[in-house]
């Protein structure tokens, strides 16, 4: 083995941001970024959910659409600031934002967030998990090859398909993680 080369592979809980770790804007049942450094309130349950995680073993990679910022309608000095309040309340290794108005491979549901993360940080994707409260997640999970769980907000949007477990908020996902591996089709309400 080479020197610094590393082969053993971690694993990750890759989480989205906004209705996971932070309350989302929702209006008209259809969940959004906040824009004000004011309006991001991170949720209650988060930090000790994510710092259980830690605790288990995972790494904790924050990957989040954050196209108000390509859109010119958000600075991405104020997302910073909201990503500083993350890592000051909760033990984040890593938060991968993708700006792009446009689809694009980093724009969730497309896998490019979690893939970059996986190499940059030698993740095996299979051993890994996705949580997010949007079909954008799920999808992005599954595109990655990590299984997945939804935070089921109630919001007016469907999901394309099951993912593999269903939980009213991140401590439940984390209590459930941790409890019992996580295979596929192990859905629940």
């Amino acid at each position: 083995m080479a020197l610094g080369e590393n082969k053993q592979k971690f694993r990750a809980v890759f989480l989205d941001r906004d209705g996971v770790l932070n309350r989302a804007i929702v209006r008209d049942g259809r969940p959004y970024a906040p824009r004000r450094l004011e309006d991001f309130i991170i949720l209650p349950e988060a930090p000790g959910a994510v710092s259980r995680l830690k605790l288990a073993g995972y790494l904790t990679i924050v990957v989040t659409n954050q196209k108000d910022v390509g859109a010119g309608l958000v600075a991405m000095e104020v997302v910073e600031s909201m990503h500083d309040a993350l890592r000051a309340a909760m033990p984040i290794d890593d938060v991968r934002v993708c700006t792009c108005v446009d689809e694009c491979p980093c724009y969730k549901p497309n896998p490019g967030m979690l893939v970059d993360a996986a190499k940059d940080w030698n993740i095996d994707l299979a051993a890994s998990v996705m949580i997010g409260d949007r079909w954008r997640d799920v999808v992005a999970g599954r595109n990655a090859g990590c299984r997945t769980i939804f935070i089921d907000r109630g919001y007016a949007e469907s999901l394309p398909f099951g993912p593999d477990l269903v939980v009213p908020n991140i401590a439940d996902a984390v209590e459930r993680l941790l409890a019992s591996p996580l295979k596929r089709g192990q859905e629940e309400q």
